[in-house]
């Protein structure tokens, strides 16, 4: 038997939630049949099989939340029936990360064969149990090695957990046996806030990821803002015709459309500031990738404009526009939403007014867009009224400082106030 593992679909996945099966216990699956859908963090993706042969068990029901990666979630015999040879306890190996194909319609991965070593039972044999039994155990303070097993081969299931004694396991290896943390969580009620007062919503695998990845940047990035007002009358003017030429193309160009095209440029004109910070030195990108915040259900994800300053205000549309959907159904590529350069968040069709976005790592910069309205202005002694727009460049001081931001806002803002020189 082969254990098929739940594979890492990008560099950051440390667990995920198994969608659903496309296969069954019984069935008879060659390489490059699609035999599950995982959903990450970011995005939904089809696993496929390796090797040929028949799924002999289902180990991870469909549905599951929380599935490490690695954890075997299925078995497979190969077509002729034999074994496959298992991997030493001393020594066992990893399985590496699947690449997504990038031709494919939708990001699909193999699913990693070598399995990791396993928990010992009391008698020092290999302890079979399913994940679900696994974190029952740990959350009830059961002992795995204690029970026999009723499931198929002796394997420990949750309903073996759930009929056992409590308090057997040490509240601090069966953490570490279920990923779960060990440290005490305070609770609401130490706080002031009475239990029954609300309703506690777990954290799904993209609300995880973000709280890391957003702590880790606040805390470890020496970040700092910069501010800058742009008039957006001539924007708006020129947008209306760019969209009336478009309109039977179907195409409609967004205010953000320009301040991507816009951003680009002017990285291209100070490309100081389209660089990352690594430990062996600044990254200087060759081509300005602007990453887009949109929101989705449960978070937020960022699908990248590849070679933005290239690319024409139409085309930035189309791509933009095809990007957020798919975003928002999660069927972007990991490709699509990992790297960038520079990001831009546009809250302003919210009405905001002003903010300060937290870089998104190891992009140098991250520009947030505030609403553009109708303020009064001074123009040679006379007041005047005019549509204004607060941008904010959020700096890693460490790549950009506060010169480089400047001479970026002071490229940007000439771009956003007279478009017609992004049209050139």
């Amino acid at each position: 038997m082969t254990d098929i593992l739940m594979p890492a679909l990008s560099p950051t996945m440390e667990e995920g939630v198994l969608a659903k099966w496309h296969v069954k216990a019984g069935d008879v699956v060659k390489a490059g049949d699609v035999i599950a859908e995982i959903e990450t963090d970011k995005a939904t993706m089809e696993v496929e099989a390796v090797d040929e042969g028949e799924i002999t068990e289902i180990l991870v029901a469909e549905g599951s939340e929380g599935v490490k990666v690695n954890t075997p979630i299925a078995r497979l015999k190969d077509e002729g029936g034999t074994a496959a040879p298992a991997p030493k306890a001393d020594a066992p190996k990893a399985a590496e990360a699947p690449k997504a194909e990038a031709a494919a319609p939708a990001a699909k991965v193999e699913a990693p064969k070598a399995a990791p070593a396993a928990p010992k039972a009391a008698d020092g044999g290999r302890l079979f149990a399913s994940p679900l039994a696994r974190r029952l155990a740990a959350q009830n303070g059961v002992d795995l090695a204690s029970i026999k097993g009723t499931g198929p081969h002796g394997r420990i299931v949750k309903r073996d957990v759930e009929g056992a004694p409590k308090g057997g396991a040490k509240p601090a290896a069966a953490a570490a046996a279920s990923g779960i943390a060990s440290r005490p969580v305070q609770s609401l009620a130490q706080m002031g806030i009475p239990d029954g007062s609300y309703d506690l919503i777990p954290l799904d695998g993209m609300k995880k990821a973000i709280a890391r990845r957003m702590v880790e940047s606040i805390q470890q990035v020496p970040h700092f803002p910069l501010f800058i007002d742009v008039e957006i009358d001539a924007l708006l003017a020129a947008r209306a015709k760019v969209n009336a030429l478009l309109e039977k193309s179907g195409v409609k160009v967004s205010v953000n459309d320009f301040v991507i095209k816009a951003a680009a440029m002017a990285l291209k004109a100070v490309p100081e500031a389209n660089a990352s910070y690594t430990p062996e030195g600044i990254a200087m990108h060759h081509n300005a990738d602007v990453a887009m915040a949109v929101a989705i259900d449960g978070g937020l994800i960022t699908p990248i404009i590849r070679k933005a300053e290239l690319k024409s205000l139409s085309q930035i549309a189309t791509e933009s526009k095809d990007l957020a959907k798919r975003a928002r159904d999660r069927k972007l590529k990991p490709e699509e939403f990992q790297g960038g350069t520079f990001s831009v968040s546009n809250l302003g069709m919210f009405g905001i007014k002003q903010f300060s976005s937290i870089i998104n790592e190891p992009q140098g910069a991250i520009m947030s867009v505030g609403a553009g309205e109708q303020r009064p202005v001074v123009r040679n002694g006379q007041l005047a009224v005019a549509t204004v727009m607060t941008v904010t460049m959020t700096c890693d001081h460490r790549v950009v400082d506060g010169a480089t931001g400047a001479r970026f806002l002071q490229a940007f803002k000439p771009l956003i106030e007279d478009p017609v020189t992004m049209l050139a």
